[in-house]
């Protein structure tokens, strides 16, 4: 009986007692160079003005089995780049002036597909029937950074609003790296830092308000340099900026604040 393959990358089934003598090379370029190719491996696609049909061959090399699709040429506008409908993965890097669109066909009324911005990556999901975002598209990453030279562009972090309690405060490090506080009375109990990370470092700002003159009480937990405690700045609307880096090894947070921004 011939050789059957795989449903979603299309690798290689020998049947038993086919080929016997063959089986090593049947096995190095219809799996293992396959494998290599839908982890790590490019294909680059040259957009032409119309919708671009990746290749999907059985047993051989195509470009829909590539981890990272690179979207070239000059088409002159938007149109798709059409993948096989089955699970996979694809980081699309669009350097085509327009924006594209990764589907499962031609057809993306029902919302089967994902647009890619000019100059932006994407790392999409198909799920068997739509693509889908694996995660949101990537900000301001260079054209050329999978290629092997600089990504370029910022990294953000939302802030999270820590309510006040002037005896039972918590931050939850699992929800940011950047805390905000207003101060409306003197903090009598430590605050709570709950779910720190190793090696997770905090940026906590810590706003006095109309009155001023408000005490925080420290956790245990914080190491100071040199070991004096840092009192908070006492202005009316100072902000202070604590920083913070926590070691699972200790226990400890190592802690430095920057005081009145005002």
């Amino acid at each position: 009986m011939p050789s059957t393959y795989t449903p979603s990358l299309r690798l290689t089934l020998q049947e038993t007692g086919q080929n016997e003598g063959e089986w090593g090379n049947i096995v190095n370029t219809g799996v293992t160079g396959l494998i290599d190719t839908s982890i790590a491996g490019a294909a680059s696609i040259t957009m032409t003005g119309a919708d671009y049909l990746l290749t999907a061959n059985n047993g051989g090399v195509d470009e829909s089995r590539a981890m990272i699709l690179s979207l070239g040429g000059s088409p002159g506008g938007s149109y798709n780049v059409i993948c096989p409908a089955v699970s996979k993965l694809y980081i699309v890097v669009n350097g085509t002036g327009h924006a594209q669109t990764l589907a499962t066909s031609a057809d993306v009324s029902a919302g089967t597909g994902i647009s890619v911005s000019d100059g932006k990556a994407a790392f999409l999901r198909c799920n068997g029937t739509n693509v889908v975002n694996a995660f949101s598209e990537i900000t301001e990453l260079s054209i050329t950074s999978l290629g092997g030279t600089t990504i370029t562009g910022n990294a953000q972090t939302t802030p999270v609003v820590v309510a006040f309690s002037s005896t039972a405060m918590t931050v939850d490090c699992t929800l940011s790296n950047v805390f905000t506080t207003t101060m409306t009375d003197n903090v009598t109990t430590a605050p709570t830092l709950s779910n720190p990370q190793d090696g997770q470092t905090i940026n906590w700002f810590i706003t006095q308000d109309g009155t001023g003159s408000r005490t925080m009480t420290w956790p245990a937990s914080f190491k100071w340099p040199a070991g004096f405690v840092t009192a908070l700045s006492t202005g009316i609307d100072a902000v202070d900026l604590v920083t913070a880096t926590y070691r699972s090894a200790t226990g400890f947070w190592y802690a430095t604040i920057l005081r009145a921004f005002v």
